[in-house]
């Protein structure tokens, strides 16, 4: 990421902030289209936009850390998807390491969603207001797609395996969470 210069982050809130004062609907807020020129990991891609560089972390989702199991995977996994595509996103907001959270497009397909479908990534329940994606989570799981068919059961969830030297309980066994729950735990 290096030798790219990003949008800065100025800019970029100013966007949002707009965004959010014209008080835009999520149907009618605006995609921005670019080109991904990087993918950081399973869930962030580097895009050129017509203005510049932006990071774009995938908003819902949470795929494996690159130290955890299926975290390379993940990320080859977003990589066959959209690595020199042309894309939209669909901004939701900006993180504290200044990425903008966004949906991602390629044409029709929610990206988000089919890194859910093929098993790449978790719905991050912290974030998600979507049950959909708990659905395709669940679907993955039963099919024992990507990471759901690793033979380390239950994976660990990567908002866990982050906290793990600090961690002083056992990880949480999501891999035979319900829908309803998944549902339940969306935003909490």
């Amino acid at each position: 990421m290096n030798r790219y210069r990003l949008m800065p982050r100025r800019l970029l809130l100013a966007w949002l902030s707009c965004l959010l004062c014209l008080g835009a609907a999520a149907e009618d807020v605006p995609r921005l289209q670019g080109t991904v020129v990087g993918i950081a990991d399973g869930d962030t891609v580097d895009l050129r936009l017509d203005s510049g560089m932006i990071r774009v972390r995938l908003h819902a989702v949470d795929a494996p850390e690159h130290d955890q199991p299926y975290g390379r995977a993940a990320r080859r996994e977003l990589s066959r998807l959209v690595y020199l595509r042309k894309v939209e996103v669909e901004p939701i907001e900006q993180d504290q390491y200044d990425r903008l959270v966004a949906r991602l497009w390629l044409g029709e397909m929610d990206v988000n969603a089919e890194l859910l479908r093929r098993g790449a990534a978790w719905v991050y329940r912290r974030y998600a207001r979507e049950p959909d994606y708990c659905t395709f989570e669940q679907e993955a799981r039963a099919l024992e797609y990507g990471l759901w068919g690793l033979p380390t059961i239950p994976p660990v969830a990567p908002w866990e395996w982050r906290q793990h030297e600090k961690r002083r309980k056992p990880f949480t066994d999501y891999s035979k969470q319900t829908l309803a729950a998944c549902i339940d735990s969306l935003g909490k």
